[in-house]
């Protein structure tokens, strides 16, 4: 079965939304760095702690992790910095 929207593994990285975990004092080196950042193809990746895992059985009605999808949770202090780079819909 084909999906609506399939993830592109040739995507390239493009441009951080936002401030890097550093700058916001959510990490004091390289190996601890969540981040967001927009690909090439306008599809947006996010780097944060698998916590799939935890919350896999308590998920909100509706919703649902296909076996290769991961939870991830990054600083709220994170998402709302990219605010700025996020264009409305």
């Amino acid at each position: 079965m084909s999906r609506p929207w399939e993830a592109d593994p040739s995507a390239l990285f493009a441009r951080r939304l936002g401030k890097s975990a550093k700058e916001l004092g959510n990490s004091e080196d390289k190996n601890d760095c969540p981040d967001i950042w927009q690909l090439d193809n306008g599809d947006i990746a996010v780097i944060g702690r698998d916590l799939t895992a935890a919350y896999r059985a308590r998920l909100p009605e509706g919703v649902t992790l296909a076996a290769d999808e991961r939870l991830v949770v990054l600083p709220g202090n994170m998402l709302s910095a990219a605010k700025a780079d996020i264009p409305d819909a």
